[in-house]
């Protein structure tokens, strides 16, 4: 399985970006796809989380309300919309997928994209 993520780039805050990550090779429905991110300095955070099915998202607190997750199945892709965004969600952004765990608050990914760096500047 591979991801390709894209989308990233800079925004003055309160600005919107959508992030997107392709999914190819052998998947199957049986699977969570999500974004983490990594700021400077800082741990890996999970941001988001959705069912290939579509029934099931999550967003963590910091992003709620501003950031939704969907995905297309017939594009094998998922996004990340990022609006009024803010300096603090400056960061390199990571696509995952988790495969067999059907579990969207939390992710345990088999899968990584290689990231793609979102810059909010103030």
């Amino acid at each position: 399985v591979q991801l390709q993520a894209s989308g990233g780039g800079e925004v003055q805050a309160g600005g919107s970006l959508r992030l997107s990550c392709a999914v190819s090779g052998r998947t199957s429905s049986n699977i969570v796809m999500g974004w983490f991110r990594q700021a400077p300095g800082k741990e890996r955070e999970f941001v988001a989380a959705i069912t290939y099915g579509g029934g099931l998202a999550y967003h963590s607190d910091r992003v709620k309300g501003r950031f939704t997750i969907s995905r297309d199945n017939g594009k094998n892709t998922v996004y990340l919309q990022m609006n009024n965004l803010k300096p603090e969600d400056t960061a390199v952004y990571y696509c995952a997928v988790e495969v067999g765990r059907l579990t969207v608050t939390s992710m345990r990914p088999d899968f990584w994209g290689q990231g793609t760096l979102v810059t909010v500047s103030s």
